[in-house]
């Protein structure tokens, strides 16, 4: 067991043995026992509660009688008096049954690095860093416990899709190593639902899925020292997120939706962000082609779609489409601007965008018509 516990539990399978021993009163258990819970002592269970350490031993699998009696001496070391009755001895704890109950494991060499055995299946917090992994061991894959999964300081490449397969993990640190990308499966997986914070500084990753945005539980995301080019357009649906950090990556802009996060701290230092462009890029379609126009329909309604309704390219047209800043939705229709954004407005702390102390950013903003356009004109540089 470890620290994370407040009170850790040993389990002893016991049984008496042929040659009864005396027990003397050992000094640990002097005024050292803090509650005996004996419901079941009849059926050879019982659990003795230590102040210090603060462990509860459980016993089972012992003969009733003598596990009365056993607990008789416990009670009389508990209050200093010696004992000379003879005793069966227990059986030795296992190491074995230690491990069965860890509940956390740091490990930060590759000498400590387990090959022979494997992870103890109760582990809800496991770090293996510096120990040059280039995959993720598949037997980390089983722990259905885990809820925080350190990988740190690593050579990883790729990221198995089956993480998502770990239904409790709610922090995942991925901090250097050699990633390239974040898999649109493991956005679709059940991390839409457990995952609160991810760390993934320090890779190689250009650009990450629109369905990045689904992992919508997600509050601290950080992005720091990578190759980005830019953010999922989708970003504002990440309602829940309260910090984000991807400074030193090569954003020349934002998305428009970014506009509607709620963040506590922000930082975006050293990005290469571009001046707004003075022109618009134009591509508007005059009609509507019938796959633009049911898109349109489909979204501004609120339609539920899918595989299985329509073609799996539809869906992903439908998960790509733009929101104008009327609220509406365009897909290859649309007259694409720029505008200046200070991350004031989306953000209470902000850490400067370059050397000069600027706040500011370009926001990529999309018009479903030429009217939207005409109509939000002024905010365009």
């Amino acid at each position: 067991m470890t620290e994370a516990n407040s009170t850790r539990v040993l389990s002893v399978f016991s049984s008496p043995l042929s040659s009864p021993k005396p027990l003397s009163c050992p000094a640990q258990l002097k005024e050292n026992i803090e509650q005996f819970f004996t419901k079941f002592v009849d059926e050879g269970k019982a659990t003795v509660r230590l102040k210090e350490p603060p462990v509860d031993i459980c016993l089972s699998k012992a003969n009733s009688s003598s596990l009365k009696s056993f607990l008789s001496a416990l009670r009389l070391a508990h209050r200093g008096c010696d004992i000379e009755a003879p005793l069966s001895t227990f059986a030795p704890v296992k190491t074995s049954e230690f491990e069965k109950c860890k509940t956390k494991m740091v490990i930060t060499s590759k000498k400590d690095y387990p090959l022979s055995r494997n992870f103890p299946p109760s582990l809800e917090h496991l770090q293996t860093s510096y120990c040059g992994l280039i995959r993720i061991d598949t037997r980390m894959l089983s722990l259905r416990n885990l809820r925080k999964l350190d990988l740190s300081h690593n050579h990883i490449k790729k990221l198995p899709a089956t993480i998502g397969d770990l239904v409790h993990l709610q922090e995942l640190n991925l901090n250097d190593n050699h990633l390239e990308s974040f898999s649109v499966a493991l956005c679709q997986s059940t991390l839409q639902t457990s995952l609160r914070s991810l760390d993934l500084s320090k890779n190689k990753i250009k650009a990450l899925p629109v369905q990045f945005c689904q992992l919508r539980e997600l509050t601290d995301l950080k992005l720091d020292d990578n190759e980005l080019i830019r953010f999922p357009f989708k970003m504002g649906q990440l309602t829940n997120l309260r910090f984000l950090s991807a400074a030193r990556n090569k954003l020349p802009f934002l998305p428009s939706e970014f506009k509607n996060l709620s963040l506590e701290y922000l930082d975006l230092f050293g990005n290469t962000f571009e001046q707004p462009k003075v022109l618009p890029v134009i591509m508007l379609q005059t009609p509507l082609s019938l796959l633009e126009s049911s898109a349109r329909a489909i979204l501004y309604n609120r339609i539920p779609y899918g595989s299985p309704i329509i073609p799996l390219h539809l869906c992903q047209d439908l998960d790509t489409a733009k929101t104008c800043v009327c609220g509406r939705f365009c897909l290859n229709s649309f007259i694409q601007g720029t505008t200046t954004m200070n991350l004031h407005s989306v953000a209470h702390t902000v850490v400067l965008v370059d050397n000069m102390g600027g706040t500011e950013a370009p926001v990529i903003s999309y018009f479903c018509s030429l009217t939207c356009y005409v109509n939000c004109c002024d905010m365009l540089k």
